[in-house]
């Protein structure tokens, strides 16, 4: 289970090198190419958002299914036992919800910067005519 998380976190890291890639000013030449080779990937790295959905459903489910350790019949490593599966719990929610909004970022940026070359495009049509 811990290679599903490690695998995840380290696309959350890509995404958000590629985040900060594509919102850092550069030249107009430089840019577009950028965006036309993430472009290209963001298809197939579609898969996040179902790998994270997958991994959103088994938090729930060990949360829903985990024993509860709040009673005095606890000793204080099964308590610490506990909170620790709670915070990892945690972290990995916010990680498999940072994928997917990461994710949906990068799409959003790509395509205004799409949309922005294509009215640039047709502005320029019309000054030459």
């Amino acid at each position: 289970m811990a290679l599903q998380w490690m695998i995840l976190a380290y696309v959350v890291a890509a995404e958000a090198v590629v985040a900060v890639l594509l919102t850092l000013p550069s030249p107009k030449a430089i840019k577009s190419r950028i965006v036309s080779l993430i472009s290209l990937v963001l298809q197939p790295s579609l898969f996040i958002i179902p790998f994270s959905a997958f991994q959103l459903l088994d938090i729930y489910w060990k949360n829903e299914h985990r024993l509860m350790c709040t009673g005095e019949i606890c000793t204080a490593a099964e308590r610490d036992r506990y909170e620790k599966s709670i915070y990892k719990a945690q972290r990995n929610g916010v990680l498999c919800i940072s994928a997917c909004l990461l994710y949906w970022c990068i799409y959003r940026i790509c395509k205004y910067h799409k949309e922005i070359q294509s009215m640039e495009e047709v502005e320029k049509r019309y000054k030459e005519e």
